[in-house]
């Protein structure tokens, strides 16, 4: 089973053989121990075309020092970085490769570069005695192992935070180093130094993006941005870290959306079979989402009710509830994120954007192109809304208001992509969509949460058990939506004032 640690540490240059500058009074460190010199031996592993390197990943096969393994290395912010760890094997361990696979897909990993190490280890004590960090000299020699390589050997300085020390350590370090004439290096990471070193920086790696210029320029880089949030988001679905299905769904659906809202610029002949997929993957992942959503808000509204409106076991059967509907979405997940299907829509994604179906209003300038593909959803949601405000309470109209939410959302998101090129009024229109998209989307939890009370009060009913603080809960739901309901005249006379006409 992988483990996690999350590694906050920095790295400096230093020329050979000099020594570590004296770090005793740097901020809370007191004493520096010696602990002596370890031994690393690292194979670097990537695709051939080193698509790991190209989103700052890296993945190793260390032997030597108390870690031994395999590690993968996810950035969290600058110097931060998730590490995650499986004993040694000979082949990249199934819980590592899955945590790739959305970037890897059908390709093979090969050794890309080997470093040896020599690490000599300080650590760095408070006045207690407490292990604030670590620091280490290490002489690194390199060899590239694929295209035609070289070999390269150079020493760097790597501090370290302890787990749990304060991250001012750090900061007073660097300042003493400072003082020394050590700066930071300008490699993020030792196997990047040694691609730099030994037959030049990743291929793949991105460059410096040209600024948008046509309505074209402008659609795709945001369908890039939302590809790559795709990507980015996958390992933390399969880690299940928090949000993470979330964030991943909400960037399923602005790609869509965004397909959808801007047919003008890309050829919808060409990216509908891309759009039906999409959808499908947005599905996949509002199973589990919309289960965690409800579970929430069901177990805060228990919460909030009197003692003596709480009758028979009803948070058992909830919190039964959720864990067995969590158990089973997120199996499923993991299977869809595996299949050959997931798979195939990240490959036409790449197509797509690698050669994309633009036409003739795509070399133009974005301002009235995309100006009049928002004016278009306005007058959709427009429709969409009224017929909604004009259908009598009931399951009809929460239908009607569900229907509208999912045009709001698309609206919302049409607005995001075009704030580059329309700036202030794009994003007012935006704050403004997803105020709507907000409210209509605590009317459809409403719907959802009274939709699941009836079903836990007729397995309680069954069991014997006392209904009513369903009975409670559900006419709470119930009061809720109708409130909402009042409020959608007037937040949607101010959204439609911030689409353009």
């Amino acid at each position: 089973m992988a483990d996690v640690k999350r590694e906050i540490e920095r790295k400096y240059e230093v020329a050979d053989g000099e020594p570590l500058p004296g770090l005793a009074g740097a901020g809370a460190v007191t004493d520096v121990v010696g602990r002596g010199v370890v031994e690393l031996d690292a194979v670097y592993y990537d695709t051939a075309d080193e698509r790991l390197g190209a989103a700052s990943l890296t993945l190793r096969r260390r032997t030597g020092g108390a870690d031994a393994g395999w590690h993968l290395k996810f950035p969290v912010a600058p110097g931060v970085r998730d590490e995650i760890r499986a004993p040694l094997s000979d082949t990249v361990p199934e819980e590592i490769a899955a945590l790739v696979r959305s970037r890897v897909r059908g390709a093979e990993l090969v050794p890309v570069v080997r470093l040896r190490s020599a690490r000599d280890v300080r650590h760095l004590l408070g006045a207690d005695g407490t292990l604030l960090a670590e620091a280490s000299v290490d002489t690194v020699d390199a060899e590239r192992l694929n295209r035609a390589g070289g070999t390269a050997r150079w020493t760097e300085i790597e501090v370290e935070l302890a787990d749990g020390a304060d991250p001012a350590v750090l900061d007073a370090v660097e300042q003493r180093f400072a003082e020394a004439g050590v700066r930071p290096s300008k490699a993020a990471s030792k196997v990047a130094e040694a691609l730099r070193r030994t037959g030049g920086s990743r291929a793949g790696a991105p460059g410096r993006a040209a600024e948008p210029v046509t309505a074209g320029d402008h659609v795709l880089a945001y369908l890039r941005e939302q590809r790559e949030a795709i990507l980015a988001r996958d390992p933390g679905v399969r880690r299940d870290l928090p949000d993470s299905v979330h964030q991943m769904r909400v960037a399923t659906r602005r790609l869509r959306s965004a397909l959808r809202s801007y047919g003008s610029v890309l050829d919808r002949n060409a990216t509908d079979p891309v759009q039906a997929e999409l959808k499908w993957l947005a599905g996949e992942l509002g199973v589990g989402r919309d289960q965690e959503v409800l579970a929430e808000r069901l177990s805060d509204a228990l919460d909030a009710l009197p003692p003596g409106e709480v009758t028979g076991p009803v948070r058992e059967r909830l919190g039964s509830w959720a864990a067995t509907r969590h158990g089973s979405t997120r199996g499923r997940l993991l299977g869809v994120l595996d299949s050959a299907r997931y798979l195939a829509l990240l490959d036409s994604l790449d197509t797509l954007l690698a050669d994309p179906p633009l036409r003739q209003r795509a070399a133009l300038k974005p301002g009235k192109v995309l100006t009049r593909a928002l004016s278009k959803e306005g007058a959709k949601l427009a429709r969409l809304v009224t017929a909604a405000l004009e259908l009598p309470p009931g399951e009809d109209r929460d239908h009607a208001l569900h229907q509208a939410r999912k045009r709001a959302k698309r609206a919302r998101y049409a607005a995001e992509a075009a704030v580059p090129a329309l700036g202030g009024s794009a994003r007012a229109l935006a704050r403004a969509a997803k105020k709507l998209t907000s409210l209509l989307g605590e009317h459809q939890d409403s719907v959802l949460a009274r939709h699941t009370l009836r079903e836990l009060a007729a397995v309680a009913h069954a069991a014997g058990e006392s209904a009513f603080t369903y009975g409670v809960l559900y006419e709470r739901e119930v009061r809720a939506a109708r409130r909402t309901e009042e409020k959608l005249p007037g937040t949607w006379t101010k959204a439609r004032s911030a689409f353009p006409r």
